[in-house]
């Protein structure tokens, strides 16, 4: 029961990040699991200065994108937001099936959280995920990827990140060579 849960969770390195696919025409982008780490680094250096409940952020990090792991990377446009909701849901359920109860339930409310975006962790976790795809895109732009086509990944993190030290760490990157 636990090993099927990990599988699910390394099976993330093998799902692509769709929207670099999409967007920039990307052979070999970050994977789902690039994502998430690099998350959970922001999730736990952040949460850690600013005295959030580390714990339940990086737990929420962790969960964010499991079930893509099932259904793969959908971006905005591909399907309505309900449907991928729906889609997503009812993976993630399935993932954390065979867990023991308690722990389901951790994971089960974690989801949840994130999901509904209601406590202030799940709108950090939120502005964490912007700031990593801006981070990401700056790093594209390094590796030669046109700045023009990244545009749109920075404009949705500007408009998305609220909180001030992400604004700053994003601030910083957007203004990097």
């Amino acid at each position: 029961m636990i090993l099927d849960f990990l599988k699910t969770a390394v099976n993330l390195k093998n799902i692509p990040r769709q929207g670099w696919i999409d967007k920039i025409n990307i052979a070999n982008p970050e994977s789902v699991a690039d994502h998430t780490f690099s998350m959970a680094i922001i999730g736990m250096l952040i949460s850690d200065i600013e005295n959030y409940n580390s714990e339940k952020i990086l737990k929420m990090v962790l969960l964010h994108d499991l079930a893509e792991s099932k259904v793969g990377d959908i971006t905005p446009g591909q399907m309505s937001s309900e449907k991928k909701k729906e889609l997503e849901n009812n993976a993630f359920d399935k993932i954390i099936s065979n867990l023991p109860e308690k722990i389901k339930n951790q994971y089960f409310q974690a989801w949840k959280e994130y999901q509904n975006n209601f406590t202030k962790e799940a709108n950090l976790v939120h502005q964490i995920d912007k700031l990593e795809m801006a981070l990401q895109a700056k790093s594209y732009e390094h590796k030669g990827h046109p700045k023009e086509k990244l545009e749109s990944f920075y404009t949705t993190a500007s408009l998305e990140i609220s909180n001030q030290s992400l604004k700053e760490l994003f601030t910083k990157i957007i203004n990097e060579d």
